[in-house]
């Protein structure tokens, strides 16, 4: 029996580390040390962990924390490295030539675009790259940034090539006693980790294929003057909704037959590609043009210290041809997206190709520490099959294909070596965090009740009952806007929601699923995201103005996917795992 006090005990790592980022808006950098140190009290004083237990669960969290970092900084040196090149230029003008009508733009360049870069990238990027994009093209500032956000959200469950699924979903439940309750239940961790992710993209097609047509509903009637109408909205609706079907169609396919991996680099990719076909054959093209009011005509707060324009200009639409000659296109969109489409072949050779596969995964290539510090714990990186060892990779053979100079270069791994310092303090401890809370049952003399995390996970079932499922997806929200990662609200609350599944009867891929979709649509409303994108565009102190705009979004995808996680359980698909 679950006791008032441990369940007070085992939530208050998580409750400080709430408290101080979103109520005291205090940064992850600061934040998540202290929470870390509140893990190892209670640890400690009601779960009687040894020290070398408490040290050696905060090593196992570091372990996986440079994992991730080195997926992260992999992925930021790529895109670091094509925008010095004027790749990353080249590409966006190519979505921004095939139409000037705003509506157009946002579904190729606040959609498409923006969930490749969150494919590819993750951990924030897309907002921060591609709002000011899109002010550079004419937008208010405002309305870039929540066009950015809410145009990526469908893809941020396999942001930076998969990582909240391989690392936040499988790393977690493959310790403390989750992998033997999978392998139990017919499937290796992995296997499991895969079934996951693509019941999230079921999820996420059923529901986000319209993300498309939110994004420029917003857009249209929050910034379209004094008389708000979404009629400009309907009045694309076919593209939008086209857009949407030919991204998500892809996108589940590879999640369901492919891997985790894939799923929003080939639903960008492949539907982005159906979709400028389309538009460049002259179908479903907008009737009408659609435009922002006057500049002089917009309210301040739409604008802040950048004005829009100020970063370039849509370009002459006829001007610009894949083979053009003019200076501004001398580089062709397949030598612009070359590293990307190399980065896809490296990756699905050296996990389908099964010598290859073997080969990465040898010995060789795998830093392991075992019985961590004489305890039973221990983990791994298998460095070279990590997708960021291929990042790197790609980065680095980019270099030739642009003919880029030693300045250029320089500049991209400078770039990238400043932003990967917050977010390796950042993770270290929140990560080091988790994995006391999860193995804090796992020692010799741990309490009847389980860890820490299994005590959550028991009472919230209980308080739930059988709606549980229809609040998965809520909680998985909650951990991304606390912390600002889809990655660490998975590996926070992915053994939570496997628990409370296993305590309920409820099929445990729905409801992890779900969790894996709440911790993406939570970054609609995570302050880091949303600073990190108002900074690129000249808003600092819009934060607040941009969470309420898109809470919207976020009550339409939760309830949506909560009706669906309950019809799943309950009704669909209740004989599952």
């Amino acid at each position: 029996m679950v006791t008032t006090g441990e369940t007070i005990l085992a939530a208050l790592p998580l409750l400080l580390a709430g408290m101080m980022l979103v109520g005291l808006l205090w940064p992850a950098t600061r934040a998540m040390p202290i929470a870390w140190l509140s893990a190892l009290v209670v640890g400690y004083v009601a779960w009687d962990m040894p020290t070398e237990w408490l040290a050696a669960g905060s090593i196992v969290g570091v372990m996986t924390a440079v994992e991730i970092l080195w997926i992260v900084f992999g992925a930021l040196l790529l895109l670091y490295t094509l925008m010095e090149a004027g790749a990353f230029d080249r590409i966006n003008r190519g979505f921004a030539a095939v139409s000037d009508d705003r509506r157009v733009q946002i579904v190729l360049i606040g959609f498409f675009l923006a969930t490749f870069i969150e494919g590819a990238a993750g951990f924030g990027t897309p907002a921060a790259v591609v709002a000011p994009l899109l002010l550079g093209l004419g937008f208010p500032a405002l309305a870039a940034v929540i066009a950015a956000i809410i145009g990526h959200i469908i893809a941020v469950t396999y942001g930076a090539v998969g990582t909240p699924i391989v690392v936040g979903i499988r790393d977690p439940l493959s310790a403390a006693g989750f992998g033997d309750v999978i392998q139990a239940g017919g499937f290796t961790v992995t296997e499991y980790s895969n079934q996951v992710a693509a019941w999230a993209a079921t999820y996420h097609a059923l529901v986000g294929f319209v993300m498309p047509l939110f994004a420029v509903g917003m857009v249209v009637y929050f910034f379209g003057g004094e008389d708000r109408s979404l009629k400009p909205a309907w009045e694309v609706a076919p593209l939008c909704l086209f857009a949407g079907i030919s991204f998500a169609v892809p996108y589940w396919l590879s999640a369901w037959f492919i891997t985790a991996e894939f799923p929003s680099l080939i639903g960008s990719m492949v539907g982005g590609a159906i979709v400028l076909s389309v538009l460049r054959a002259g179908y479903l093209l907008p009737d009408t043009h659609w435009d922002f009011p006057p500049r002089e005509e917009w309210p301040d707060h739409w604008v802040g210290t950048i004005e829009p324009g100020q970063n370039g200009s849509a370009p002459d639409t006829e001007a610009v041809t894949d083979g053009g000659t003019a200076s501004a296109t001398e580089m062709s969109l397949l030598k612009a997206w070359s590293p990307y489409l190399l980065l896809v072949v490296l990756l699905v050779v050296t996990r389908a190709v099964a010598p290859v596969s073997s080969f990465i995964n040898s010995s060789w290539f795998v830093i392991t520490w075992s019985d961590i510090l004489g305890t039973s714990l221990g983990n791994s990186i298998a460095w070279m099959n990590v997708p960021g060892f291929w990042l790197i990779v790609s980065a680095v053979l980019a270099i030739p294909i642009f003919g880029m100079t030693a300045e250029e270069v320089t500049a991209a791994w400078t770039e990238t070596a400043q932003k990967i310092v917050a977010p390796f303090i950042a993770l270290i401890f929140v990560i080091a965090m988790v994995q006391v809370m999860i193995n804090s049952g796992a020692h010799p003399g741990a309490p009847e009740t389980g860890s820490m995390i299994v005590v959550l996970a028991t009472v919230t079932a209980s308080f739930l009952g059988p709606a549980y499922p229809f609040v998965a997806a809520l909680i998985g929200a909650l951990g991304a806007a606390m912390a600002g990662s889809n990655t660490v609200s998975n590996i926070t609350f992915g053994g939570f929601q496997f628990e409370a599944a296993q305590q309920l009867g409820l099929p445990t891929q729905i409801i992890v699923g779900a969790q894996a979709v709440g911790g993406a649509i939570g970054n609609l409303v995570a302050v880091h995201n949303i600073v990190a994108a108002v900074a690129t565009v000249g808003l600092v102190g819009s934060e607040g103005r941009v969470m309420r705009y898109n809470l919207i979004p976020l009550l339409y995808y939760s309830i949506a996917v909560g009706v669906l996680a309950m019809l799943f359980s309950y009704v669909l698909f209740p004989g599952l795992f």
